[in-house]
């Protein structure tokens, strides 16, 4: 121990009979000195071993903690909100306790100062129904008033504060502007939060238009506050409804829109093992938005110190379509998630190994596979390396192994937690030598019946061939030789790591 003791204090490095724990060397210094300075009795060659255990367990936490704080972190996305706000005529109504129009810039404006503090989020304000006097209606009245931008928040608020209410609501048209609002990024959240008090008035098809912005992923599926009357038949296709049949309802609208948009949540998924328990893990799960078919994370599977499926933080406002990369993959679709509710996702996927072995000796074969199919289908699932033991969730597999003559095996069985061996002969070496170019071919010999496997190279003389063990004839003739009566054939045996020798002296 004292030697292990000091080695942690110079080199980083904590040895004990569970392992070892490596310390960054940025912090041993500073760990150091500072129990250096506060406990120099506990050092002493003579100081009782209970009392280095006890400093031991005293520096341990902290070192570890250093170390965790080391580790880099993932970065947050970048939230973008979009408000699509209706300045249309209507909003000159009254409505409670004023005109509509005095009550969106006030509830705007108090919702604007409470995201000024938000970090990873940028907002834009686009504007309809403002432009040109009604009537006549204008239906390309819309605009990109203030766009994306770090800090603008105060120029959101003056725009919307100037506003005069003057035309009509061309929601169709503003939805389909959208698409130029956003500037490109890899790793954004695009949001849309549209205020109105009326619906589309230039016949075009809103829903149509939000359908195509979440297809080609440019936002996610909007909010919509409706202010004044109930809009939810009409908006429902469009995206997430909110009736702000009130202004207090109008206040609360928007604040739980803003939660719904800039809140995370959680879920996990359980794998499921053959008696129904969320045992199997350590594998990539990949999540697909399901509108746009976008990849939108990808985790490796893993179980927390507790032995159950680690949480994951996920966004809920998308739908999302869920690949377990499982061989053969498994899938699950149509996952959504509700804000702050914990999520479980199910997934039956018991799992069990095949390991391809080939004698007592592989030395003589290098790179050898096998074609992996499920039991009855045609498709290629995986190709594994023999020496190897790869993982498959449990059922009938048929194999092709790869070997001169293929060597076919099916209905092989895989199950929970057991390994399945496959282990074929060790094979032979045939060296097959031509006096003189000319044509031929390798077959073996079944129930006396000649299957074809190799076809020999028409230019070269001498040839080497690693043969499965069985027996084996070759015909042969002469290039030179006119008639076919000249072809020539010889049988050889083929024994496990054996050699076997062929000559083929043509007439």
């Amino acid at each position: 121990m004292p030697n292990n003791f000091s080695f942690f204090l110079s080199g980083g490095v904590v040895i004990s009979k569970k392992g070892y724990f490596r310390i960054n060397r940025k912090y041993i210094c500073q760990i150091r000195q500072y129990f250096l300075d506060r406990t120099r009795f506990y050092l002493l060659p003579e100081a009782p071993m209970i009392k280095k255990l006890l400093l031991l367990l005293l520096i341990l936490p902290l070192a570890l903690e250093a170390q965790k704080a080391d580790k880099p972190t993932k970065p947050e996305p970048l939230s973008r909100i979009l408000f699509v706000f209706d300045a249309s005529q209507s909003m000159y109504a009254r409505w409670q306790s004023d005109m509509k129009i005095n009550i969106a810039k006030k509830l705007m404006g108090n919702l604007l100062d409470s995201l000024s503090g938000f970090k990873n989020l940028e907002l834009a304000l686009r504007v309809y129904g403002h432009q040109k006097n009604y009537p006549p209606p204008d239906c390309y009245d819309t605009k990109l008033e203030v766009p994306f931008a770090p800090g603008n928040i105060p120029s959101i608020k003056n725009k919307i504060l100037g506003l005069t209410p003057r035309g009509t609501t061309p929601i169709a048209y503003s939805l389909q502007q959208v698409v130029n609002d956003f500037p490109p990024c890899d790793d954004c959240r695009n949001i849309i939060i549209l205020i109105t008090d009326g619906i589309e008035e230039c016949g075009g098809d809103p829903c149509a238009a939000s359908a195509e912005l979440q297809k080609h992923g440019i936002a996610m599926k909007p909010f919509i506050i409706g202010i004044g009357r109930d809009f939810k038949e009409a908006f429902n296709c469009v995206g997430t409804y909110f009736d702000a049949s009130s202004e207090t309802a109008f206040q609360k609208a928007l604040n739980t829109v803003i939660l719904q948009a800039l809140k995370s949540t959680t879920m996990q998924v359980n794998l499921l093992d053959s008696h129904n328990k969320p045992t199997e893990t350590n594998v990539n799960m990949s999540f697909y938005d399901r509108t746009s078919g976008k990849l939108k994370y990808n985790f490796i599977h893993t179980l927390n110190n507790k032995g159950l499926p680690d949480t994951l933080v996920v966004d809920p406002l998308i739908t999302y379509d869920l690949v377990v990369h499982t061989v053969p993959p498994l899938a699950l679709e149509n996952i959504s998630l509700k804000q702050q509710t914990h999520l479980t996702a199910t997934i039956s996927a018991p799992q069990g190994y095949l390991d391809l072995r080939m004698g007592t000796n592989d030395r003589i074969v290098k790179n050898l596979f096998a074609i992996v199919r499920q039991h009855g289908k045609t498709n290629t699932i995986n190709v594994q390396n023999f020496g190897d033991t790869k993982k498959y969730l449990c059922g009938s597999y048929d194999l092709e192994i790869l070997t001169l003559p293929r060597i076919y095996m099916n209905d092989v069985m895989i199950r929970q937690s057991e390994t399945t061996t496959i282990d074929i002969p060790l094979p032979g070496i045939a060296v097959i030598r031509k006096s003189v170019n000319g044509f031929g071919s390798l077959y073996v010999e079944r129930n006396n019946v000649l299957e074809w496997i190799y076809d020999l190279r028409e230019h070269v003389l001498q040839e080497t061939l690693v043969l499965q063990p069985g027996k084996y004839r070759v015909v042969y003739r002469s290039k030179n030789a006119e008639r076919a009566m000249y072809s020539i054939e010889n049988t050889f045996t083929i024994l496990p790591g054996g050699t076997s020798n062929v000559n083929l002296f043509s007439y």
